[in-house]
Protein backbone atom coordinates (compact mmCIF):
# COMPACT_ATOMS: atom_id res chain seq x y z
CA UNK A 1 0.00 0.00 0.00
CA UNK A 2 2.96 2.34 1.01
CA UNK A 3 4.82 1.46 -1.97
CA UNK A 4 2.10 2.52 -4.26
CA UNK A 5 1.45 5.50 -3.02
CA UNK A 6 4.88 6.53 -3.05
CA UNK A 7 4.56 5.73 -6.98
CA UNK A 8 1.01 7.36 -6.83
CA UNK A 9 2.63 10.67 -5.50
CA UNK A 10 6.35 10.78 -7.27
CA UNK A 11 4.44 10.30 -10.78
CA UNK A 12 2.10 13.75 -9.92
CA UNK A 13 5.29 15.15 -7.98
CA UNK A 14 7.81 14.44 -11.56
CA UNK A 15 4.99 15.48 -13.86
CA UNK A 16 5.81 18.22 -15.95
CA UNK A 17 9.74 19.05 -13.77
CA UNK A 18 12.80 19.64 -15.43
CA UNK A 19 15.25 18.22 -12.46
CA UNK A 20 14.32 16.83 -9.22
CA UNK A 21 17.96 16.44 -6.87
CA UNK A 22 18.70 13.78 -5.60
CA UNK A 23 15.99 11.59 -6.28
CA UNK A 24 16.67 9.07 -4.23
CA UNK A 25 16.70 11.01 -1.04
CA UNK A 26 13.53 12.55 -2.01
CA UNK A 27 11.92 9.12 -2.49
CA UNK A 28 13.33 8.06 0.95
CA UNK A 29 11.92 11.75 2.69
CA UNK A 30 8.53 10.98 0.97
CA UNK A 31 8.53 7.00 2.23
CA UNK A 32 8.98 8.32 5.66
CA UNK A 33 6.56 11.06 5.41
CA UNK A 34 3.36 8.59 4.17
CA UNK A 35 4.66 6.00 6.82
CA UNK A 36 4.54 8.63 10.14
CA UNK A 37 1.77 10.40 8.58
CA UNK A 38 4.21 13.90 8.33
CA UNK A 39 3.83 16.18 5.48
CA UNK A 40 6.90 17.68 3.75
CA UNK A 41 7.83 20.75 4.20
CA UNK A 42 7.54 22.60 0.78
CA UNK A 43 8.77 25.85 0.29
CA UNK A 44 9.32 28.62 -2.47
CA UNK A 45 10.11 32.18 -2.45
CA UNK A 46 9.01 35.23 -4.16
CA UNK A 47 10.61 38.23 -3.98
CA UNK A 48 8.34 41.53 -4.41
CA UNK A 49 10.42 43.46 -6.37
CA UNK A 50 7.35 44.46 -9.07
CA UNK A 51 3.42 44.67 -7.84
CA UNK A 52 0.98 41.58 -8.98
CA UNK A 53 1.59 37.84 -9.96
CA UNK A 54 1.66 36.71 -13.26
CA UNK A 55 1.29 33.40 -15.40
CA UNK A 56 5.06 32.81 -15.01
CA UNK A 57 4.80 32.58 -11.12
CA UNK A 58 1.91 30.60 -12.06
CA UNK A 59 4.48 27.59 -12.94
CA UNK A 60 5.53 26.97 -9.04
CA UNK A 61 2.19 28.07 -7.63
CA UNK A 62 0.20 25.16 -9.43
CA UNK A 63 3.45 22.50 -8.51
CA UNK A 64 2.91 23.75 -5.02
CA UNK A 65 -0.90 23.25 -5.19
CA UNK A 66 -0.41 19.38 -6.42
CA UNK A 67 2.08 19.14 -3.16
CA UNK A 68 -1.13 20.55 -1.10
CA UNK A 69 -3.60 17.97 -2.74
CA UNK A 70 -1.33 14.97 -1.95
CA UNK A 71 -1.30 16.57 1.68
CA UNK A 72 1.74 18.27 2.57
CA UNK A 73 2.53 21.42 3.94
CA UNK A 74 3.61 24.30 1.33
CA UNK A 75 5.90 27.25 2.75
CA UNK A 76 5.61 30.88 0.73
CA UNK A 77 8.85 33.09 1.85
CA UNK A 78 8.02 36.76 0.53
CA UNK A 79 11.37 37.98 0.07
CA UNK A 80 11.40 41.47 1.73
CA UNK A 81 14.77 41.33 2.53
CA UNK A 82 16.13 38.81 -0.38
CA UNK A 83 14.18 41.76 -2.23
CA UNK A 84 16.51 44.20 -1.18
CA UNK A 85 19.55 43.06 -2.99
CA UNK A 86 17.80 41.38 -5.78
CA UNK A 87 18.16 37.88 -7.78
CA UNK A 88 21.23 37.83 -9.74
CA UNK A 89 19.96 34.82 -11.81
CA UNK A 90 20.31 35.34 -15.45
CA UNK A 91 21.53 39.38 -14.72
CA UNK A 92 24.49 41.09 -16.87
CA UNK A 93 24.39 44.01 -14.33
CA UNK A 94 23.69 44.82 -10.51
CA UNK A 95 20.02 44.91 -9.93
CA UNK A 96 19.49 48.82 -9.41
CA UNK A 97 17.79 48.41 -5.30
CA UNK A 98 13.63 48.94 -4.46
CA UNK A 99 12.66 50.79 -1.90
CA UNK A 100 11.96 48.78 1.22
CA UNK A 101 8.24 50.45 1.45
CA UNK A 102 8.17 49.69 -2.04
CA UNK A 103 8.33 46.14 -1.59
CA UNK A 104 5.83 45.49 0.95
CA UNK A 105 3.27 47.55 -0.77
CA UNK A 106 4.06 45.33 -4.05
CA UNK A 107 4.20 42.05 -1.37
CA UNK A 108 0.17 43.18 -0.36
CA UNK A 109 -0.70 42.33 -3.94
CA UNK A 110 1.15 39.02 -3.59
CA UNK A 111 -0.93 37.84 -0.78
CA UNK A 112 -4.29 38.72 -2.27
CA UNK A 113 -3.19 36.59 -5.00
CA UNK A 114 -1.35 33.76 -3.76
CA UNK A 115 -4.62 32.03 -3.02
CA UNK A 116 -6.41 32.27 -6.27
CA UNK A 117 -4.01 29.06 -6.69
CA UNK A 118 -2.66 27.35 -3.32
CA UNK A 119 -4.91 26.93 -0.68
CA UNK A 120 -4.64 29.13 2.31
CA UNK A 121 -5.51 26.75 4.87
CA UNK A 122 -2.54 24.55 4.08
CA UNK A 123 -0.29 27.62 3.63
CA UNK A 124 2.08 28.75 5.81
CA UNK A 125 3.29 32.30 4.39
CA UNK A 126 6.62 34.61 5.96
CA UNK A 127 8.61 37.18 5.47
CA UNK A 128 12.03 36.52 5.67
CA UNK A 129 12.63 39.94 7.41
CA UNK A 130 11.18 38.26 10.27
CA UNK A 131 14.69 36.49 10.87
CA UNK A 132 16.88 38.82 9.01
CA UNK A 133 16.16 41.98 10.66
CA UNK A 134 17.24 40.34 14.08
CA UNK A 135 20.57 38.99 12.62
CA UNK A 136 23.52 41.21 14.17
CA UNK A 137 27.06 41.33 12.14
CA UNK A 138 27.85 38.08 14.31
CA UNK A 139 25.48 36.13 12.68
CA UNK A 140 25.84 37.44 9.26
CA UNK A 141 29.89 36.57 9.35
CA UNK A 142 28.97 33.00 10.84
CA UNK A 143 26.48 32.63 7.63
CA UNK A 144 28.63 33.67 5.28
CA UNK A 145 31.98 31.38 6.57
CA UNK A 146 29.84 28.46 5.15
CA UNK A 147 30.46 29.62 1.27
CA UNK A 148 33.57 30.64 -0.76
CA UNK A 149 34.21 33.17 -3.35
CA UNK A 150 35.46 30.29 -5.39
CA UNK A 151 31.92 28.90 -5.37
CA UNK A 152 30.60 31.55 -6.00
CA UNK A 153 32.07 32.40 -9.05
CA UNK A 154 31.14 28.47 -10.42
CA UNK A 155 27.95 30.85 -10.85
CA UNK A 156 27.38 31.46 -14.70
CA UNK A 157 26.06 34.58 -14.64
CA UNK A 158 29.00 35.59 -11.62
CA UNK A 159 31.62 33.71 -13.61
CA UNK A 160 30.34 35.57 -17.19
CA UNK A 161 30.78 39.44 -15.16
CA UNK A 162 33.96 38.16 -13.42
CA UNK A 163 35.19 37.35 -17.01
CA UNK A 164 33.89 40.02 -18.93
CA UNK A 165 35.32 42.44 -16.28
CA UNK A 166 31.47 44.04 -15.30
CA UNK A 167 31.14 44.74 -11.85
CA UNK A 168 29.86 42.23 -8.98
CA UNK A 169 28.66 44.33 -6.17
CA UNK A 170 29.08 42.50 -2.65
CA UNK A 171 26.22 42.89 -1.16
CA UNK A 172 24.86 40.38 -4.32
CA UNK A 173 26.97 37.47 -3.38
CA UNK A 174 24.87 37.46 -0.09
CA UNK A 175 21.30 36.74 -1.81
CA UNK A 176 22.00 32.86 -2.20
CA UNK A 177 23.12 32.61 1.03
CA UNK A 178 20.14 34.20 1.92
CA UNK A 179 17.62 32.45 0.51
CA UNK A 180 19.44 29.47 1.82
CA UNK A 181 19.24 30.43 5.05
CA UNK A 182 15.24 31.18 4.71
CA UNK A 183 15.37 27.13 4.17
CA UNK A 184 16.97 26.68 7.29
CA UNK A 185 14.67 28.54 9.35
CA UNK A 186 11.29 26.94 8.14
CA UNK A 187 13.14 23.52 8.04
CA UNK A 188 12.27 22.96 4.15
CA UNK A 189 12.24 19.48 3.19
CA UNK A 190 12.23 20.68 -0.62
CA UNK A 191 12.49 23.91 -2.47
CA UNK A 192 10.78 24.88 -5.84
CA UNK A 193 12.09 27.28 -8.29
CA UNK A 194 12.72 27.60 -12.49
CA UNK A 195 15.58 26.46 -13.58
CA UNK A 196 17.81 29.74 -13.01
CA UNK A 197 17.52 29.28 -9.64
CA UNK A 198 19.28 26.07 -9.70
CA UNK A 199 22.46 27.29 -8.11
CA UNK A 200 20.11 29.37 -4.98
CA UNK A 201 18.64 25.56 -4.65
CA UNK A 202 21.60 23.66 -4.19
CA UNK A 203 23.15 26.42 -1.71
CA UNK A 204 20.17 25.48 0.53
CA UNK A 205 21.34 22.49 0.70
CA UNK A 206 24.73 22.85 1.22
CA UNK A 207 23.60 25.43 4.27
CA UNK A 208 21.09 23.46 5.84
CA UNK A 209 23.98 21.04 6.14
CA UNK A 210 26.09 23.13 8.14
CA UNK A 211 23.82 24.16 10.31
CA UNK A 212 23.04 20.30 11.37
CA UNK A 213 19.67 20.33 9.08
CA UNK A 214 19.37 17.28 6.60
CA UNK A 215 19.70 19.11 3.22
CA UNK A 216 16.83 20.17 1.15
CA UNK A 217 15.94 18.26 -2.54
CA UNK A 218 15.67 20.53 -5.30
CA UNK A 219 12.68 20.87 -7.92
CA UNK A 220 13.41 22.73 -10.55
CA UNK A 221 10.97 23.68 -13.13
CA UNK A 222 10.78 24.87 -16.95
CA UNK A 223 10.80 28.73 -17.67
CA UNK A 224 7.88 30.28 -18.76
CA UNK A 225 8.67 32.83 -21.73
CA UNK A 226 6.41 35.77 -22.20
CA UNK A 227 4.39 37.17 -24.66
CA UNK A 228 6.96 38.79 -26.56
CA UNK A 229 8.17 35.24 -27.09
CA UNK A 230 12.00 35.47 -26.40
CA UNK A 231 12.46 36.53 -23.14
CA UNK A 232 11.29 34.85 -19.83
CA UNK A 233 7.69 36.30 -18.82
CA UNK A 234 8.85 39.15 -16.47
CA UNK A 235 7.15 42.20 -15.07
CA UNK A 236 10.24 44.48 -15.85
CA UNK A 237 10.41 43.48 -19.35
CA UNK A 238 6.57 44.31 -19.83
CA UNK A 239 6.09 40.84 -21.23
CA UNK A 240 3.77 39.37 -18.95
CA UNK A 241 0.64 38.13 -18.55
CA UNK A 242 -0.37 39.33 -14.65
CA UNK A 243 -3.27 36.79 -13.00
CA UNK A 244 -5.41 39.90 -11.40
CA UNK A 245 -5.72 41.97 -15.13
CA UNK A 246 -9.03 42.04 -16.57
CA UNK A 247 -10.48 39.16 -18.08
CA UNK A 248 -10.17 41.83 -21.36
CA UNK A 249 -6.27 42.03 -20.55
CA UNK A 250 -5.73 38.11 -20.51
CA UNK A 251 -7.48 37.57 -23.78
CA UNK A 252 -5.98 40.04 -25.59
CA UNK A 253 -2.42 39.23 -24.13
CA UNK A 254 -2.90 35.26 -25.03
CA UNK A 255 -3.78 36.42 -28.62
CA UNK A 256 -0.46 37.80 -29.25
CA UNK A 257 1.80 35.11 -28.04
CA UNK A 258 3.82 33.83 -31.11
CA UNK A 259 2.39 30.23 -32.30
CA UNK A 260 5.44 28.38 -31.11
CA UNK A 261 4.53 29.21 -27.73
CA UNK A 262 1.01 27.52 -27.70
CA UNK A 263 1.88 24.64 -26.57
CA UNK A 264 4.15 25.39 -23.84
CA UNK A 265 1.73 27.63 -22.22
CA UNK A 266 -1.57 24.96 -22.29
CA UNK A 267 1.02 22.66 -20.96
CA UNK A 268 2.63 24.57 -18.08
CA UNK A 269 -0.36 27.71 -17.06
CA UNK A 270 -3.89 25.48 -17.84
CA UNK A 271 -4.91 22.34 -16.19
CA UNK A 272 -5.38 20.40 -19.53
CA UNK A 273 -5.21 16.67 -19.73
CA UNK A 274 -2.98 14.49 -21.98
CA UNK A 275 -5.74 14.03 -24.42
CA UNK A 276 -6.11 18.12 -24.76
CA UNK A 277 -2.37 18.71 -24.89
CA UNK A 278 -2.40 16.08 -27.55
CA UNK A 279 -4.76 17.79 -29.87
CA UNK A 280 -3.24 20.71 -29.30
CA UNK A 281 0.24 19.49 -30.34
CA UNK A 282 -1.33 17.75 -33.41
CA UNK A 283 -3.66 20.96 -34.54
CA UNK A 284 -0.54 22.59 -34.64
CA UNK A 285 1.72 20.07 -36.73
CA UNK A 286 -1.84 20.11 -39.16
CA UNK A 287 -1.95 23.14 -41.91
CA UNK A 288 -5.72 22.91 -42.01
CA UNK A 289 -5.92 24.29 -38.07
CA UNK A 290 -5.87 28.35 -37.87
CA UNK A 291 -3.45 28.87 -34.51
CA UNK A 292 -5.38 31.62 -33.65
CA UNK A 293 -8.38 29.47 -33.13
CA UNK A 294 -6.01 27.42 -30.00
CA UNK A 295 -5.23 30.87 -29.02
CA UNK A 296 -8.46 31.67 -28.33
CA UNK A 297 -9.59 28.53 -26.88
CA UNK A 298 -6.57 29.20 -24.49
CA UNK A 299 -7.43 32.86 -24.19
CA UNK A 300 -10.76 31.61 -22.80
CA UNK A 301 -9.53 28.90 -20.58
CA UNK A 302 -6.64 31.41 -18.58
CA UNK A 303 -9.34 34.44 -18.42
CA UNK A 304 -11.92 31.89 -17.17
CA UNK A 305 -9.08 29.99 -13.90
CA UNK A 306 -9.05 34.15 -13.12
CA UNK A 307 -12.19 35.70 -13.62
CA UNK A 308 -14.93 33.43 -14.44
CA UNK A 309 -16.72 31.93 -17.90
CA UNK A 310 -19.20 34.66 -18.50
CA UNK A 311 -16.25 37.83 -17.97
CA UNK A 312 -13.91 35.25 -20.25
CA UNK A 313 -16.57 34.77 -23.49
CA UNK A 314 -17.38 38.93 -22.87
CA UNK A 315 -12.73 39.27 -23.58
CA UNK A 316 -13.44 37.05 -26.33
CA UNK A 317 -16.53 38.72 -28.10
CA UNK A 318 -14.85 42.26 -27.56
CA UNK A 319 -11.76 41.29 -28.81
CA UNK A 320 -13.17 40.38 -32.18
CA UNK A 321 -15.28 43.59 -32.38
CA UNK A 322 -12.07 45.43 -31.83
CA UNK A 323 -9.76 44.22 -34.20
CA UNK A 324 -12.21 43.00 -36.68
CA UNK A 325 -14.99 45.68 -36.58
CA UNK A 326 -11.93 48.21 -35.02
CA UNK A 327 -14.35 49.16 -32.14
CA UNK A 328 -13.45 50.57 -28.74
CA UNK A 329 -14.69 48.79 -25.18
CA UNK A 330 -18.38 48.95 -24.02
CA UNK A 331 -16.58 50.03 -20.61
CA UNK A 332 -13.87 52.58 -21.26
CA UNK A 333 -12.59 54.33 -17.96
CA UNK A 334 -13.12 57.74 -17.23
CA UNK A 335 -10.73 60.41 -15.60
CA UNK A 336 -11.99 63.65 -15.11
CA UNK A 337 -10.13 66.74 -15.68
CA UNK A 338 -10.90 68.23 -12.25
CA UNK A 339 -8.67 65.65 -10.46
CA UNK A 340 -5.83 65.31 -13.26
CA UNK A 341 -5.28 68.99 -13.65
CA UNK A 342 -6.01 70.95 -16.83
CA UNK A 343 -2.70 70.30 -18.40
CA UNK A 344 -0.53 67.83 -17.50
CA UNK A 345 2.55 66.11 -18.47
CA UNK A 346 1.81 62.80 -20.99
CA UNK A 347 3.85 60.39 -17.96
CA UNK A 348 2.24 61.60 -15.09
CA UNK A 349 -1.18 61.30 -16.93
CA UNK A 350 -0.31 57.28 -17.18
CA UNK A 351 0.71 56.76 -14.10
CA UNK A 352 -1.85 58.58 -12.45
CA UNK A 353 -4.68 56.84 -13.77
CA UNK A 354 -3.25 53.27 -13.15
CA UNK A 355 -2.00 52.34 -17.05
CA UNK A 356 1.41 52.00 -15.83
CA UNK A 357 2.96 51.40 -12.88
CA UNK A 358 5.63 53.51 -13.03
CA UNK A 359 7.25 56.41 -15.33
CA UNK A 360 9.26 54.27 -16.68
CA UNK A 361 7.01 51.90 -17.75
CA UNK A 362 5.36 54.52 -19.50
CA UNK A 363 8.47 56.39 -21.41
CA UNK A 364 9.51 52.70 -22.52
CA UNK A 365 5.38 52.19 -23.59
CA UNK A 366 5.28 56.48 -25.23
CA UNK A 367 8.95 55.38 -27.04
CA UNK A 368 7.67 52.01 -27.87
CA UNK A 369 4.95 53.75 -29.77
CA UNK A 370 2.47 51.96 -27.64
CA UNK A 371 0.45 55.17 -26.82
CA UNK A 372 -2.38 57.15 -28.99
CA UNK A 373 -4.57 60.24 -28.49
CA UNK A 374 -7.41 60.17 -30.35
CA UNK A 375 -6.18 57.76 -33.46
CA UNK A 376 -3.04 59.57 -33.46
CA UNK A 377 0.48 58.31 -31.82
CA UNK A 378 2.28 60.17 -28.94
CA UNK A 379 5.89 59.93 -29.73
CA UNK A 380 7.15 62.96 -27.42
CA UNK A 381 7.48 61.62 -23.66
CA UNK A 382 8.37 65.03 -22.51
CA UNK A 383 4.88 66.21 -24.02
CA UNK A 384 2.46 68.68 -22.09
CA UNK A 385 -1.21 67.98 -22.51
CA UNK A 386 -4.23 70.66 -22.63
CA UNK A 387 -6.99 67.97 -21.29
CA UNK A 388 -10.62 68.96 -22.73
CA UNK A 389 -13.98 66.86 -22.28
CA UNK A 390 -13.95 63.80 -24.90
CA UNK A 391 -10.62 62.65 -25.64
CA UNK A 392 -10.28 59.15 -25.96
CA UNK A 393 -6.30 57.63 -25.18
CA UNK A 394 -4.97 54.05 -26.43
CA UNK A 395 -2.45 52.84 -24.31
CA UNK A 396 -1.16 49.65 -26.29
CA UNK A 397 -3.25 47.00 -28.20
CA UNK A 398 -6.10 46.71 -26.08
CA UNK A 399 -6.40 49.34 -23.04
CA UNK A 400 -8.29 52.59 -23.59
CA UNK A 401 -9.32 55.64 -21.45
CA UNK A 402 -11.76 59.21 -21.60
CA UNK A 403 -11.54 62.30 -20.37
CA UNK A 404 -14.51 63.82 -18.93
CA UNK A 405 -15.25 67.20 -16.99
Amino acid sequence: MIESDIKRQLEIINKGVVSLLPQDEFTARLKKSIETDTPLRVKQGFDPTAPDIHLGHTVGLRKLRQFQDLGHQVVLIIGDYTGLVGDPSERSATRPQVAYEQLMSNAETYKNQFFKIVDESKTEVHYNGEWFDKMGLKEIMSLASNFTVARMLERDDFEKRYKDQKPIAVHEFLYPLMQAYDSVMIKADIEIGATEQTFNLMAGRQIQEAYGQKPQAVLTLPILVGVDGVNRMSKSLGNYIGIDEPAREIFGKVMSIPDKLIYSYYELVTDSDRETLDRVKADLASETVNPKLLKEELGVILATMYHDKDQAEHARQEFGRMFTDKGIPDDVPEFSIANLGQTIWVVRLLTETKMVNSGGEARRLIKGGGLYLDNERIEDDKLELDLKEGLLFKVGKRRFFRIIK
